[in-house]
């Protein structure tokens, strides 16, 4: 009798095992997901066949905010000095010929004394040049002191000369000198209007002749430079439209238009630099020196496509829901791969393949919520 318990024992767990491994194995094994009719219409679900889109084809690039040469100035000191007055901070906008700073250095004092002294000779110089030329020309007076005096004038002039261009240089008036009016301290005016974005000045401090004082950006003048690899280079032309985004800044789309096209492959990247410019509506919130990336529309396609809703994507892998089975409004669907490719603001290309085509019954709103 124990013997016959002990048998129905081991037979009993044997048969609850395996009962246990058939449950498991059937769901495992299924790969269905079902939704009942009342599911499907509270979660606002739609069902649709993947249909052909209209996609762009685009080069893709980075690059840069920036503006050109002429627009852009770096304000520095022809002669050293110590900055005695400034009120500009960096975002202050000035406009041409707004004082920026004022330096003062004796050395500006030395500079006039000299323009002074050479402006008093010339005069005297000159007449002397002019007696001795009539007194040559009758036979007067020798070769030697005509040319004497005529190379005396000629050095006065050109030291007066450039002396001269060099007051003007540091903004001091030579008609002001001239008179004896003369100052150790010169004012730098604004050579374009624009934004102050380089503010190296402080009160006291010393400013060499090669040091940036500060940098005036003209922001109206804002445009898109962008490196475009050799191997594209041939689909890029003049007014073809761009979308861009600063990814640092924000995933926002701006757009612009290629305006010039480099002539020369430059650099051990090879690539050609591309000039575009902006709507006018967004150059007020970039900043020059902002970094990009871009996509230059070169070319159109039309594709199969889905929603953007109707793709799923899991650990790096691309899905989308099929329609399995329809029953009274009740439907089964399976978890399918697909291989994607343009992606637009609306739609995502992929490619048919013998489970999904364009006769493909998928969800393409509410796949998320049916996944999960």
């Amino acid at each position: 009798m124990k013997n016959i318990l002990t048998i129905l024992s081991i037979s009993l767990i044997l048969f609850s095992c395996k009962e246990a491994k058939t449950d498991e194995t059937a769901i495992t094994d299924s790969d269905l997901i079902s939704v009942t009719a009342s599911q499907f219409k509270s979660a606002g679900m739609e069902i649709a066949n993947p249909s052909k889109q209209k996609f762009d084809v685009t080069v893709k690039a980075t690059g840069k905010i920036d503006v050109p040469p002429q627009n852009r100035a770096q304000i520095t000191s022809f002669v050293g000095g110590y900055v005695k007055s400034t009120q500009l901070l960096v975002g202050d906008k000035v406009v041409k010929g707004q004082a920026l700073l004022t330096l003062e250095n004796t050395e500006f004092l030395d500079v006039q004394k000299e323009y002074l002294e050479v402006a008093e000779q010339i005069n005297y110089l000159k007449s002397e040049y002019v007696r001795q030329k009539t007194l040559f020309d009758e036979k007067i007076t020798s070769q030697k002191n005509y040319l004497k005096a005529e190379s005396e004038y000629r050095r006065a002039k050109g030291m007066y000369q450039s002396l001269k261009e060099k007051l003007k240089l540091l903004n001091i008036n030579p008609a002001q000198v001239e008179k004896g009016k003369l100052t150790s301290t010169v004012t730098i005016y604004a050579p374009i209007s624009g934004d102050i974005v380089v503010m190296n000045a402080h009160l006291g401090m010393h400013i060499n002749p090669s040091d940036v004082i500060l940098e005036i950006i003209q922001t109206d003048h804002l445009h898109l430079e962008l490196a475009i690899f050799e191997k594209d280079i041939l689909k890029i032309k003049k007014n073809q439209d761009i979308l861009f985004t600063v990814p640092e800044a924000s995933k926002e789309v701006f757009n612009a238009k290629v305006h010039l096209v480099g002539k020369s492959i430059e650099g051990n990247d090879r690539t050609i630099n591309v000039h575009a410019h902006l709507d006018d509506q967004i150059k007020q919130r970039l900043l020059t020196g902002m970094f990009v990336e871009a996509n230059v529309i070169v070319d159109s396609k039309k594709a199969l496509a889905i929603p953007k809703d109707a793709l799923l994507n899991e650990q790096n892998k691309n899905f989308v829901l099929l329609v399995s089975e329809s029953k009274n409004a009740n439907y089964s669907f399976k978890k399918v791969a697909v291989t994607i490719g343009t992606i637009s603001e609306d739609y995502v290309e992929i490619f048919p393949d013998n489970q999904v085509n364009v006769n493909s019954k998928i969800v393409t709103k509410g796949a998320y919520d049916i996944a999960n």
